[in-house]
């Protein structure tokens, strides 16, 4: 399960009243240089959350190895909060601002993820969080930019994790090859969806430099294979997967869900292999 949390109310006025219409709207910081601009923002608060459903749903499935925690997905949320371009330039016109913004949507998360985890923890075994870094060629922004302005929060969410005893999976869609070095000294476990034909994400590429350090979830291809190819050909590729990767290799889609594009008869396939 990826988060079963409430939806939060009441959410943060990222747009000022407006419904979001593309990833370039601009939000309320859109202009903003001034961090006391920032600290004046009504931000939410964690008090209102209410996890017993959540805990409820995770005792249920005890049965199964569980994944939990708050998505936290705070990369996107803050740029959200400029506009996406908007966001990348602030990073170097507006650093301080950025970095406001960024404290305030974390702290969130921390606090609420404490309160979660306190609750819950012993009750799933892998606290798992998202942001999309990458596009089909590379990432979104510089590894420089990443290292100041994203990392340092992944940290402060996986210690946290780490903290409680758990393993931590990341998911990032696209081509993040450039950084999974500093994924694993971050204390990331486990990576998903690997997005097999994003540059540097094939499988020969990652078994070479991290089979064994890193559990593979995903890496079945979704953008191709599993919408043309053949039950026989998924089962192959299932096959020569687990050859590459090992015993440290969970069977899934590079994509985070089975898209309506998937034929039914090739996540048959797929499922029939992993059990093999």
């Amino acid at each position: 399960m990826r988060e079963l949390v409430p939806l939060i109310e009441p959410r943060p006025d990222i747009y000022g009243g407006k419904p979001k219409e593309s990833h370039n709207q601009p939000g309320v910081f859109a202009d903003c240089t001034s961090v006391a601009e920032v600290e004046a923002f009504p931000w939410p608060d964690v008090e209102y959350l209410n996890f017993a459903d959540t805990i409820q749903k995770l005792r249920e499935a005890s049965a199964y190895f569980r994944f939990s925690g708050m998505w936290t997905c705070f990369f996107h949320i803050v740029a959200d909060f400029f506009g996406m371009d908007n966001y990348f330039v602030k990073m170097y016109t507006d650093p301080a601002v950025v970095e406001a913004v960024t404290n305030h949507v974390v702290d969130f998360y921390l606090q609420a993820n404490e309160l979660f985890f306190q609750e819950a923890a012993q009750n799933f075994e892998v606290y798992f969080f998202g942001n999309d870094f990458g596009t089909q060629l590379d990432l979104l922004i510089s590894p420089e930019m990443f290292r100041r302005f994203i990392l340092p929060y992944m940290r402060k969410c996986i210690e946290q994790a780490k903290s409680y005893g758990l393993k931590v999976m990341l998911h990032s869609c696209g081509s993040i090859y450039r950084v999974i070095p500093d994924l694993l000294d971050a204390g990331v476990d486990a990576l998903h969806p690997l997005q097999a034909r994003a540059k540097g994400m094939d499988a020969e590429t990652l078994a070479r430099n991290y089979r064994g350090k890193l559990v593979f979830v995903g890496g079945v291809d979704t953008q191709h294979l599993l919408v043309h190819g053949s039950p026989q050909e998924v089962r192959d590729e299932v096959r020569r997967l687990r050859d590459l990767w090992g015993g440290k290799f969970i069977v899934s889609p590079s994509h985070e869900a089975i898209l309506p594009n998937v034929p039914a008869e090739n996540v048959i396939a797929m499922a029939a292999a992993a059990k093999e």
